[in-house]
């Protein structure tokens, strides 16, 4: 039985379920708005480690390690991982799961990372190749900061268009173990790019790449915005969302009633001084596992269209002058009663 729908969907035909969430967060999230949603968060952005890539690596192997344990299975059980982030050669995954000693498929999607690791992870499960799988991404202010922009003791001032890059790890366990949440859908994203090259205002870079995901996914899947409780992206922030919902109007679609935005979720934008909001694939990971899930759980939220964003650059392309173009992956989450 044919399991693809329309050109960049498919639906998932066997059960495949969200078993557990963990989140792991820093200091600064801890004092915004979804601060008592975390399961951990750190005062120490070093976390006892000599420096920030370590730090990143130390909030992998906990998440993962918190993920597996609210799962209720031993680590043996899983299958495989799926996990990535945004440091070069995915350096933060590599050494903060190899403890684990378990299969790992390495990946890259930029900030869109949770959502494809989420959707190879449900492929994988769906199809018979594994009964547990476990998903994951991360990112840090520090190592971020070092690796895109300018080292922290620099002290340079960030322009109102960019983004605070989340400190922060988000794990989910997939398999066949029933649970209150499962995953029923995935629309893959296509690289789109406008030719924008300000790598200090990713949300306006990815946005165009959210509005072609959403678009995708609702005519695939033959649905409206109002057949979603909830369409979240994973980390516009407040200049992204404002162009992602002007996109959509072009495309006669309404979604000012349906729209959230991980990175407009996770900071207050007027005592914390974020500017446009949150950003790094630990964004949409850990608002997804401390706040999305559970309002799925408790089925407040019935179906939620998730769309992590990624902006495709590296410090390569961006000192060549190349153009910053953006990714999205759409993944249907849904409530399973009790």
């Amino acid at each position: 039985m044919k399991q693809m729908m329309g050109k960049q969907s498919l639906e998932l035909k066997n059960e495949v379920y969200v078993i557990s969430g963990s989140s792991i967060a820093g200091s600064k999230e801890k004092e915004g708005p979804l601060g008592l949603c975390f399961d951990r968060t750190k005062e120490d952005p070093m976390m006892g480690m000599n420096s920030w890539e370590e730090a990143e690596s130390a909030l992998q192997e906990e998440a993962a390690s918190l993920a597996i344990e609210k799962a209720g299975i031993m680590k043996e059980q899983i299958r495989m991982i799926f996990a990535g982030d945004l440091l070069a050669q995915s350096i933060a995954s590599s050494f903060g799961i190899m403890k684990l000693g378990l299969p790992l498929y390495g990946l890259y999607g930029a900030c869109s990372t949770m959502g494809e690791a989420l959707s190879l992870g449900a492929m994988a499960v769906d199809g018979g190749y594994a009964d547990f799988v476990l998903t994951l991404t991360s990112s840090h202010f520090g190592s971020a900061e070092k690796e895109f922009r300018f080292p922290l003791e620099y002290g340079n001032q960030r322009p109102l268009s960019a983004g605070w890059t989340v400190t922060g790890s988000g794990a989910c366990v997939l398999g066949n173990k029933k649970s209150r949440v499962k995953i029923t859908g995935i629309t893959t994203g296509r690289i789109v790019d406008y030719g924008l090259k300000d790598s200090q205002n990713m949300g306006a870079c990815m946005a165009p790449a959210a509005c072609d995901t959403i678009c995708a996914s609702l005519r695939d899947f033959a649905r409206k915005p109002e057949d979603y409780d909830r369409v979240i992206t994973g980390d516009l922030g407040s200049i992204g969302q404002r162009i992602l919902l002007a996109l959509l109007r072009e495309q006669g679609i309404d979604l000012h009633r349906q729209h959230l935005d991980c990175g407009m979720l996770i900071y207050d934008q007027d005592t914390q001084d974020t500017h446009a909001g949150g950003s790094g694939c630990g964004c949409a990971a850990t608002v997804l596992t401390a706040y999305i899930l559970p309002h799925l759980e408790s089925g407040e939220w019935k179906r939620v269209l998730f769309v992590p964003t990624g902006a495709l650059l590296s410090k390569v392309s961006f000192y060549e002058g190349m153009s910053v173009p953006g990714i999205a992956h759409g993944v249907i989450l849904e409530h399973v009663p009790g």
